[in-house]
């Protein structure tokens, strides 16, 4: 059987609309939908214009209210949870639906018997005795999550739920003021799910199949980073995933799609937004450099002193390019990018340039709107030569 040849181009463009950035008729229908087409959405603490779990859909829905953004990941009104917290590319929301599907990694965890403390088995047995006594409990009600200062040093009870969560004994299944909230599975996981455990080939021919699905094309290493698996563990199941393989221009690497992502080709309007640094589209550094020629690095974490884009700095992607980065702020009402990196392709050329600079400015009043900010403020631009450009087009205001 002969592969599809595809160009870089039509796999870009194919990734965007497996994530639901282009086109309309591709979009999601609500929260519930961008967590059903991701198959993992990644959770983080730091908040600046939102968290980032919030940041997702938005860039998919425009101005979803936060509060659906919380209700559609954590409602309980029926019982069970709609959504559940696991380590998936990392700590992610991940549809109820996939419950079973983890189970290979709570397997995992069980067969390692500790994961970075000593287990107390004790300790596990206080924390489901009083879950089971107590209903859901937030670690704070569970006895405190440290010990001492430290950020790393646990309290028992903090260990003992943490690993009771890793090998399934335990679930979060929302979230209240960013703490996390534990219960026992048999009373937020659904019995039908609750009942499943497929073994391991089962369980990664699954998500490797729906790593597919999410990103349009990927190569090996794509499916194994999307739920943090092993290259080998992909080369096992890669047949029963689903997917077909393909050649890309100017990958190193061969490739596989989703089958339904080929019938037709991407068409539609390109989403214009500010990107969570932690979206799927963007949290493999390698792919996103192969993908869009983007560099992308969280550095939030980095000496200040040695940040080259700023803090927080969120991708703002337009035409279907990532074109720049917004390091933003708010500050009494005002939307505030302390800093604003264009790349030098996107202002290579005068029309370049106005399109880029339209697309920011479109950008940064949606996101303002959306955080309720009445105002936007650019205090540093790379490229200076924009400054005035970018000036003009804010005091013009938000574009429709």
């Amino acid at each position: 059987m002969t592969e599809l040849e595809l160009t870089a181009d039509e796999a870009r463009r194919i990734q965007l609309r497996a994530q639901g950035l282009l086109g309309a008729q591709t979009r999601p229908r609500g929260v519930a939908g961008v967590l059903e087409q991701l198959g993992a959405v990644q959770l983080d603490t730091i908040s600046v214009l939102a968290r980032s779990h919030e940041l997702v859909p938005y860039a998919r829905l425009g101005a979803v209210g936060r509060e659906a953004v919380e209700n559609a990941y954590w409602d309980t009104s029926t019982g069970t949870g709609a959504a559940f917290e696991y380590w998936a590319h990392a700590a992610c929301v991940l549809p109820m639906d996939e419950w079973p599907l983890l189970a290979f990694r709570r397997r995992a965890f069980r067969r390692r018997g500790w994961r970075w403390h000593k287990i107390s088995q004790e300790a596990c047995e206080v924390v489901l005795k009083r879950l089971r006594a107590d209903g859901p409990l937030t670690m704070r009600e569970l006895g405190g999550a440290k010990a001492s200062a430290d950020w790393w040093d646990w309290s028992e009870q903090k260990i003992a739920v943490e690993w009771l969560l890793d090998i399934g004994e335990v679930v979060c299944a929302r979230r209240t003021g960013w703490r996390r909230v534990y219960d026992l599975p048999e009373r937020v996981v659904p019995a039908a799910l609750l009942d499943r455990e497929p073994e391991d080939a089962e369980c990664l021919a699954h998500l490797v199949g729906r790593a597919g699905r999410a990103l349009g094309v990927a190569t090996r290493a794509d499916l194994a980073d999307y739920y943090r698996i092993k290259g080998e563990q992909v080369d096992a199941v890669i047949e029963a995933a689903g997917l077909v393989p393909v050649r890309v221009a100017g990958w190193r690497h061969r490739a596989w799609a989703d089958p339904r992502a080929l019938e037709a080709p991407p068409r539609g309007r390109h989403a214009v937004t500010l990107l969570s640094p932690f979206d799927s589209l963007v949290w493999d550094r390698a792919r996103t450099l192969r993908m869009f020629g983007f560099e992308h690095r969280l550095e939030a974490y980095v000496p200040k002193a040695k940040r080259v884009h700023g803090y927080f700095t969120m991708p703002l992607l337009a035409g279907g390019r990532l074109i720049g980065r917004v390091d933003p702020a708010r500050e009494k009402g005002v939307l505030v990018a302390r800093q604003v990196s264009v790349e030098p392709w996107a202002t290579s050329t005068p029309a370049r340039a106005r399109e880029a600079v339209a697309a920011l400015s479109t950008a940064l009043w949606r996101a303002a709107g959306w955080v309720g900010c009445r105002d936007v403020r650019v205090e540093v631009m790379d490229p200076p030569e924009l400054t005035a450009l970018v000036e003009r087009a804010l005091r013009e205001g938000p574009a429709g």
